[in-house]
């Protein structure tokens, strides 16, 4: 199979979760929890209080499928996302840009799973078993996981823009 059609699927499986977790799961959980944000979609972090506020809405099926449903779809996220990434880059850049390139998709892969464990300790722990200690390091890793994956999007924004630039001056010569 060609890079570009290797691409293509792992893009659309990639797709397929997101939105899976997006319009589906994730919801779930914010109805669940009165509206709240579930910890993944807080990009700055949380405190301790905003942590106990979540856990102290959410039912007992909420607490459940988050730790089954959405956490099994944001296991698979992740590599399809750095796969998604990494071979995206090797499509858009020379070689030893996009090695490069590839470690920060990695990182915000990497950073992703570690959030999704410190949030299911959370969950087990809830709102009365939590301290300040277990949330900043679950917050730290959701903030890590949304710095590196902005900065990763912004590289595959500055990559397909290129080739754009490159295909229309190639059209006007």
């Amino acid at each position: 199979m060609s890079l570009k059609r290797t691409f293509w699927a792992v893009f659309a499986a990639m797709v397929l979760v997101y939105c899976a977790m997006v319009l589906w799961s994730l919801p779930i959980i914010m109805s669940d929890a009165n509206g709240l944000m579930p910890f993944d979609l807080r990009p700055s972090g949380y405190t301790t209080e905003e942590a106990r506020a979540f856990l102290a809405a959410l039912s007992e099926n909420g607490r459940a499928h988050y730790l089954g449903v959405q956490h099994k779809l944001d296991t698979l996220y992740p590599g399809l996302m750095a796969v998604s990434l990494i071979l995206a880059y090797l499509l858009l850049f020379p070689t030893k840009w996009a090695a490069g390139f590839s470690v920060l998709a990695v990182l915000a892969a990497v950073f992703d799973w570690n959030e999704n464990g410190a949030v299911a300790d959370l969950l087990r722990l809830g709102a009365e078993g939590i301290d300040e200690e277990v949330v900043s390091i679950a917050a730290l890793f959701t903030m890590l996981k949304s710095g590196f994956v902005s900065v990763a999007m912004t590289i595959l924004l500055v990559g397909v823009a290129g080739m754009m630039w490159r295909r229309w001056r190639g059209q006007l010569a």
